[in-house]
């Protein structure tokens, strides 16, 4: 894997193709190939945003069968794991789980654990269980903050040390022990999703592909003529650029960025990830954090943990859980 930071393009050249609509753009295969080898790719909405699949195989029919399968992956994570369904296994916890506890998936149990886990290492600064913070703010739909009386309660919580994944009736189970705890894994579950995604992909035999979750990818393989995938990451400022390009084979990138979901009063700029310590956006000249790892998962969480930190913090933050991980802030 390779990073070059030195060139700027402008987005629609002939060599570049649009990769859903979060913080990625790569590389159109060349000339010589493209009588041998097509690019199948599908878009879907799924966990509130925009995923695409791209499959390069020289059979169509057989790629469209492998996104099917991929896509089948993505939507059950999303079923499963959403809090904004109350049947999820996370809808389910959040309106139930400082009761008795709730019965889970196994693999719900196993993403609620790993987030816990860089909650750990992160030292609270990734808190998965801080969805009424982010239910508060809300920032799709606010036009103006919430009142500092709401904020200021749910301010250095520590919510995730309030969240047991143990057991009940011999099935995995999650329990609350704070009545303000509610999960949330939006920074970790469209990792997992990539990575279940890729995972039937690679089962049917694909070995070019790219599955992209909002600001999240996964690179399978290299790309159909032997060289890493190319992929660039957008410019904060400008949308219609890239600032920075990467060469990537059977690797995650992911970005966590206040590119796009955000609100501005009186010439602050609010945006989605919040800072547990505050309960609040975190005020940072950091406008996204980029990670390269071994899986969407893991690096989904690191991208999110060491959002707002310099590099070489955000790179040690995210080596804690991920060897050889990079990190590339961008102010």
């Amino acid at each position: 894997m390779s990073f070059d930071p030195s060139s700027r393009w402008k987005l629609g050249r002939r060599e570049f193709l649009t990769i859903g609509t979060g913080m990625f753009v790569g590389l159109t295969l060349p000339w010589s190939l493209r009588r041998r080898v097509s690019v199948t790719r599908r878009t879907i909405p799924v966990m509130g945003t925009i995923a695409e699949i791209q499959v390069a195989h020289a059979d169509v029919h057989f790629a469209e069968r492998a996104i099917d399968a991929a896509i089948a992956e993505l939507q059950w994570v999303d079923r499963t794991m959403s809090r904004f369904s109350p049947t999820s296994d996370i809808g389910r916890a959040n309106l139930g789980a400082g009761h008795d506890g709730v019965i889970v998936t196994p693999e719900t149990a196993m993403v609620v654990r790993r987030a816990l886990a860089w909650a750990s290492v992160s030292d609270g600064r990734f808190d998965p269980a801080i969805g009424e913070v982010s239910e508060l703010w809300d920032v799709l739909h606010r036009q103006v903050p919430p009142a500092e009386s709401q904020v200021r309660p749910l301010a250095g919580r520590n919510f995730w040390r309030k969240v047991d994944v143990s057991t009940l009736r011999g099935q995995p189970a999650i329990r609350y022990h704070d009545r303000d705890v509610h999960l949330d894994l939006g920074a970790i579950a469209k990792g997992y999703g990539i990575d279940r995604a890729t995972a039937a992909l690679r089962r049917l035999g694909v070995r070019h592909a790219i599955t992209t979750v909002g600001g999240d990818l996964y690179a399978l393989g290299n790309s159909p003529e032997g060289e890493p995938w190319k992929v660039g990451i957008r410019d904060p400022h400008d949308l219609s650029a890239i600032v920075a390009t990467l060469d990537v084979a059977d690797r995650a990138v992911t970005t966590s960025g206040d590119y796009e979901r955000f609100f501005r009063y009186r010439g602050v700029r609010y945006d989605h990830l919040m800072d547990p310590g505050t309960a609040a956006p975190r005020r940072t000249p950091i406008h996204s954090n980029t990670v390269i790892g071994d899986d969407a998962m893991n690096a989904d969480a690191a991208s999110t943990s060491g959002f707002g930190l310099p590099r070489d913090a955000a790179t040690a933050l995210a080596r804690r859980m991920i060897p050889g991980a990079q990190a590339i802030p961008l102010t």
